[in-house]
């Protein structure tokens, strides 16, 4: 059983709270190995710059909860692929929640790459995988239904170094703080465009969800 007593009282406040107010649901060994990831990323931290959040309550919002924001929109059975994930980010997060899901992290930076590797290993995630090259580089064995990256690039850049691993019918989500319309504007005359309000609990700072589909 998952013990709460195990965190502060304000980590176990935004861990329950955080789940309610997205409307998710996590078994107790989700929970065991989100905590267990947070261990990770402060230990390979002092080696590794893979995040500038240090403190363990900012780490639930910033990265869990920001990152599980993304789940109401991935249907069941799809492929998952998250470009630039760097210290794994939202691939890992929403891979402990939704272990049906078959989630490709992509990620260039060889260090990045071998803790993400170390993490999928300490945390028994069988539906991720860890490939370490750059994105316009890959020549996929598979396509998938759902791209998605946090602070990767800009969205026309983002559209076209990965347009290539997109499965027809799928599409592409960026996550983002305020509403990029600049980059919106310069996305080629064919990508439609939907933008999702993001509330994520415990943090007054926007964020949206840039959706992007290829016309048929």
């Amino acid at each position: 059983m998952f013990e709460y007593d195990r965190l502060t009282t304000e980590e176990a406040q935004i861990l329950r709270t955080g789940l309610e107010s997205l409307h998710l649901s996590a078994s107790e060994q989700s929970l065991e190995q989100a905590i267990q990831y947070l261990d990770l990323l402060e230990k390979w931290n002092g080696a590794i710059n893979l995040t500038a959040i240090r403190q363990r309550n900012r780490m639930l919002t910033l990265h869990l909860m920001d990152s599980w924001t993304l789940v109401p929109f991935i249907k069941d059975s799809e492929l998952l692929l998250d470009v630039g994930s760097g210290g794994g980010f939202p691939g890992i997060p929403v891979a402990l929640i939704r272990p049906d899901l078959s989630i490709t992290l992509m990620e260039s930076n060889q260090k990045k790459v071998a803790f993400l590797k170390q993490a999928k290993i300490e945390l028994g995630l069988f539906n991720l995988e860890v490939i370490g090259e750059r994105v316009e580089q890959s020549k996929p064995d598979k396509l998938y239904n759902v791209i998605t990256c946090r602070a990767f690039s800009d969205l026309s850049e983002f559209v076209r170094s990965t347009r290539h691993l997109l499965a027809k019918g799928g599409e592409w989500i960026a996550m983002k703080g305020a509403i990029p319309y600049d980059e919106i504007n310069r996305l080629p005359a064919e990508i439609s465009t939907t933008i999702t309000p993001i509330q994520i609990p415990g943090l007054k700072a926007e964020r949206h969800l840039i959706h992007l589909r290829p016309s048929l």
